[in-house]
């Protein structure tokens, strides 16, 4: 998903599912690829809606998403998470567009880059930050509803099932992306580059207080004791 649409274009995709009073969850559906990309939004205490990882919906789920709150930000969550970027940019040129800090240049051949995730704009509801030891490359949304915390992981962490099929072979044996929340092999391979700082990271977040689930942006929800399989993660990257 390192290139990006010109033009809107929906494929496949759920409902506009809320989960907080202040969060909402779209999966969708890429031609010829099991796995399925999620998009987040979160509301700030101000009002403006942070879309992460942004997909073209329907026209249905699009007035949803307005109705909800002016979209004030962008994020990029990585230099390949980039395929709805300029159409999004182009649908609301108000929204600030905000990306890890080592994806700047990659990002801003697509659409110009306004802040990197540790100069957004502070937001008591809604935060952001890059994860450790990815040297900037990936980061974290943080949303808090009351007391109650969800994290927002891009390709750092993968929940998706295991699928039939060449592809679903790739997934589990070579890529290592499906099966279980995991960080996948690619992850290792091109995101996280100090696995102790990195499994620094992830305890330290497992250790939120308040936290009630896990969002990725591919596949499922973790809302299971999201602590104690964010830990299990951290540990097996040597933590």
């Amino acid at each position: 998903m390192g290139t990006a649409y010109k033009h809107w274009k929906v494929m496949p995709h759920g409902p506009f599912e809320q989960l907080e009073s202040n969060l909402w969850r779209v999966e969708g559906s890429l031609p010829g690829h099991a796995l399925k990309r999620v998009m987040t939004v979160a509301r700030r205490s101000d009002g403006g809606l942070v879309v992460h990882s942004a997909i073209a919906l329907d026209e249905e789920c699009m007035a949803r998403l307005d109705h909800e709150g002016p979209v004030a930000f962008l994020v990029i969550p990585n230099r390949f998470h980039r395929l709805d970027a300029r159409v999004y940019k182009d649908r609301y040129p108000n929204a600030k567009v905000v990306c890890p800090r080592s994806a700047v240049r990659a990002v801003a051949k697509v659409v110009p880059v306004d802040h990197t995730f540790d100069a957004y704009p502070s937001d008591p509801d809604v935060a952001l930050q890059h994860l450790s030891g990815t040297q900037d490359r990936e980061g974290v949304l943080i949303v808090r509803h009351q007391s109650r915390v969800t994290l927002v992981f891009n390709d750092a962490i993968f929940n998706a099932p295991h699928v039939p099929g060449f592809e679903g072979f790739v997934l589990r044996y070579v890529t290592q992306s499906t099966g279980a929340p995991r960080v996948s092999r690619i992850a290792r391979l091109f995101l996280v580059k100090d696995r102790r700082a990195f499994a620094k990271g992830l305890a330290d977040l497992a250790k939120t207080p308040g936290l009630v689930r896990i969002v990725v942006s591919h596949h499922e929800v973790i809302g299971e004791r999201p602590d104690a399989v964010l830990a299990t993660i951290a540990a097996a990257q040597g933590a």
